[in-house]
């Protein structure tokens, strides 16, 4: 009971403080769907963090580390490379064009016809695995770490409603500023908790000692700490110089329901530093979540049924039960973040690149505030019940939910790069151009990723795609398009401090695989 009575308080904190933050910021359509572009950059990288955290992604890496080894920390630590190009490169020109979805970028870059064609990708990605297995994941996260709490009445579905309609609640009250300072004050939670479990975990490994705990973690087996993956590890490391840039500059460049916290900035310079604090917290990633995993192959060996147990049967061996119930609410906010930030980001698109543009061609009107927010609502509750219903079923995919969330998601992430770099850097690439790239990549994917085993990496596969899809921007010719006028009137003038961080950053990421090595502590 103490774990509810907890959880609930802390989470009733959260939603007032919420509240209390973003009274009179919702009454109109700027303020439901961008926070009135007036967030700083400590909402930002708050929200980011929470954003890109979810439980599929604790539970995985944690269980990739307890079986394997550090390689699939590429995945996070290479995203700070991305995550410095967002914020010197997309950011600024972003900004500057003062537009409410990337759809709406590119379709005054190249022509309507993308704008449909990326909006489409858009929301075929979230609305059939993406919110799904947002909804799924956070409720086996739940069931797992609080097994022995949730016997009895409550089951897999009551849990999943209870994620889906807080998170409707706060999509459809409080719009994205609510999302982002929820997502800052649960990020307080989970830095918290990343550092004091894998302490907790190592006292318990050494005896009382967490010396003497990270001593057996760095003498016993020290090749769990290797951080460079061979061909038969989860993510070899060559990958990190062939797809995985790729991969990790569409999420973090392109991907709507990430880069609409850095479009609400109230300046470049908020969001350039917003976005850049959020690569520090990046770089925590193998301490607060693969980490654990390593010290739970110390403590229990092969004896798990499963590595996805890994995390959660450690968290409820260390954590003292009095943290139990904040840190449940700390792990549902991460989940309610991934999932507002989907159902908004969803909402945007549907009101401001379907129905809107699909209004005006049939009548000739303008949408009004009302109406905008009125849809926006309308289409977060649609999209929820969507997902309730669809998430179940991903049990049954035959390789694991980890592996699925990544096959589907190389259906649209490669292209849409493709398209933005050719927006910003190639002034002749022209629309026809543009959709060519978009027909080629869904059917060539689909052939090598479920009826031709080729034997390449599926990253591999990325930057191949790439440069195929790169070839033929530049070479298929058509009509261009003349852009109208859409500059924003905002302050960009950038964050005097943003080289030093990026020089701090990147030798943070030098230095993390420099010690995760057989040169450093892994040898």
């Amino acid at each position: 009971m103490m774990v509810w009575i907890t959880c609930a308080l802390f989470m009733a904190a959260v939603a007032a403080a919420s509240y209390l933050l973003t009274r009179g910021t919702v009454n109109d359509s700027e303020g439901y769907f961008m926070a009135g572009r007036s967030l700083t950059g400590t909402f930002i990288a708050g929200s980011l963090l929470l954003t890109n955290i979810s439980a599929e992604q604790i539970i995985g890496l944690a269980g990739s580390a307890y079986a394997f080894n550090m390689s699939s920390m590429a995945w996070e630590i290479t995203s700070v490379v991305a995550i410095m190009i967002m914020a010197l490169v997309f950011l600024p020109r972003y900004l500057a064009n003062g537009f409410t979805t990337l759809p709406q970028y590119l379709g005054n870059r190249f022509s309507p016809a993308v704008r449909q064609a990326t909006v489409t990708l858009f929301l075929l990605g979230y609305g059939l695995v993406t919110i799904p297995s947002v909804l799924y994941s956070g409720t086996i996260a739940v069931l797992q770490t609080f097994v022995t709490e949730l016997d009895g009445p409550y089951s897999f579905t009551g849990v999943m409603l209870v994620i889906g309609l807080i998170g409707l609640a706060y999509s459809v009250s409080g719009g994205l500023r609510a999302i982002a300072i929820s997502d800052t004050l649960n990020g307080v939670g989970l830095v918290f908790f990343g550092f004091l479990i894998p302490f907790l975990a190592l006292q318990q490994l050494g005896d009382g000692s967490a010396w003497a705990g990270w001593q057996t973690v760095t003498t016993a087996h020290p090749e769990k700490l290797n951080a460079i993956g061979s061909e038969t590890d989860p993510t070899p490391f060559l990958t990190l110089f062939t797809g995985m840039l790729f991969a990790n500059l569409a999420y973090w460049g392109t991907n709507q329901y990430v880069i609409q916290r850095s479009l609400a900035a109230k300046s470049l310079a908020a969001g350039q530093k917003g976005v850049l604090l959020s690569g520090f917290f990046k770089l925590l990633i193998p301490i607060f979540i693969m980490l654990p995993g390593i010290i739970a192959y110390h403590l229990y060996g092969d004896s798990l049924a499963s590595m996805d147990h890994a995390y959660p049967r450690l968290v409820s061996d260390v954590l003292p039960s009095f943290l139990t119930g904040i840190f449940l609410a700390v792990l549902l906010g991460a989940v309610f973040s991934s999932f507002n930030s989907l159902l908004q980001s969803s909402a945007t698109l549907i009101t401001y690149d379907v129905y809107e543009p699909w209004l005006k061609k049939r009548t000739g009107q303008v949408v009004d505030d009302t109406t905008r927010i009125r849809i926006g609502r309308l289409a977060c509750v649609v999209i929820t019940l969507c997902g309730l219903i669809a998430a179940p079923s991903l049990q049954h995919a035959p390789d694991g939910l980890w592996q699925l969330i990544r096959k589907f998601t190389g259906f649209y992430n490669i292209p849409i790069i493709v398209i933005v770099l050719g927006a910003m850097f190639m002034p002749r690439a022209t629309s026809k151009a543009a959709v060519a790239v978009v027909l080629f990549h869904i059917p060539a994917y689909a052939i090598i990723t479920f009826w031709w085993d080729t034997g390449i990496h599926f990253i591999h596969w990325y930057a191949i795609l790439f440069t195929l899809e790169m070839t033929i921007l530049w070479a298929v010719k058509g009509p261009t398009y003349q852009a109208p006028d859409n500059s924003a009137e905002i302050d960009l003038t950038p964050w005097p401090h943003r080289w030093k961080m990026v020089g701090f950053l990147g030798s943070c990421v030098v230095g993390l695989y420099l010690l995760l090595s057989p040169l450093g502590i892994a040898s």
